[in-house]
């Protein structure tokens, strides 16, 4: 019998609150079904791991400013919580795709080594940049990875490979009987992003991806 995908809220629940506040993560973890969560992390200007997904607070926070041009106690005021914040809150139980959005070097995993130990347990780290996986697989090489991609072409699971990566976080989109094979035979878990319809959850499901990460509708199971 095939073990379900794990169900991911990305960015928290942000229709209760803004993405990538404590608040979205809590209230998503609070859904029934729901075993974890997806949020991004950036670096505030004095080098702080934030979680923020967009380089501005324009669209969330209505600030126009980037969030690389301010302090991580200047962000907070503006409601931006440090990475430190949110792994304390949400606790060591649920599964964590840790998304950087860009290099961090040892920033990062020193709040998620704090946070979750020396291994991190039912958390991944992923990225849509390669150089950021690089330095997570140089500086902590048992630590389990997904590349972030829009496709799941013979391209981008040599690179994932190549990275030392477990799996693939895939746009849903690309996710079929042919590319789920394909990234079998390289040796890759697939994961998926990002789905609001629970039919589209389901026919993941089928395939065997081994996570979702969800919003809307496939948040609710």
């Amino acid at each position: 019998m095939s073990v379900p995908p794990l169900r991911l809220a990305h960015r928290g629940d942000w229709r209760r609150a803004p993405e990538n506040t404590l608040a979205a993560m809590l209230t998503g973890l609070a859904v029934p079904g729901c075993d974890g969560l997806e949020f991004d992390v950036r670096a505030s200007h004095d080098g702080v791991p934030i979680v923020l997904h967009d380089e501005t607070l324009l669209r969330v926070q209505g600030v126009p400013a980037r969030a690389s041009d301010l302090t991580a106690t200047e962000l907070a005021r503006h409601g931006v919580p440090r990475l430190s914040e949110v792994l304390a809150g949400v606790g060591p139980a649920p599964f964590l795709d840790v998304e950087l959005k860009e290099d961090q070097g040892a920033a990062a995993v020193d709040a998620l080594v704090l946070a979750r130990g020396d291994l991190p347990a039912r958390t991944v780290v992923s990225s849509f940049d390669p150089g950021a996986l690089a330095s997570i697989r140089r500086l902590v090489p048992a630590w389990p990875c997904w590349l972030n991609a829009a496709d799941l072409s013979p391209a981008t699971l040599t690179v994932a490979r190549e990275l030392g990566c477990r799996g693939v976080s895939a746009q849903w989109r690309a996710i079929d009987e042919g590319s789920m094979a394909r990234a079998r035979a390289a040796g890759l878990e697939i994961a998926a992003w990002t789905v609001r319809r629970r039919p589209t959850f389901a026919r993941l499901a089928r395939l065997g991806v081994v996570a979702v990460c969800v919003e809307g509708a496939a948040l609710d199971g």
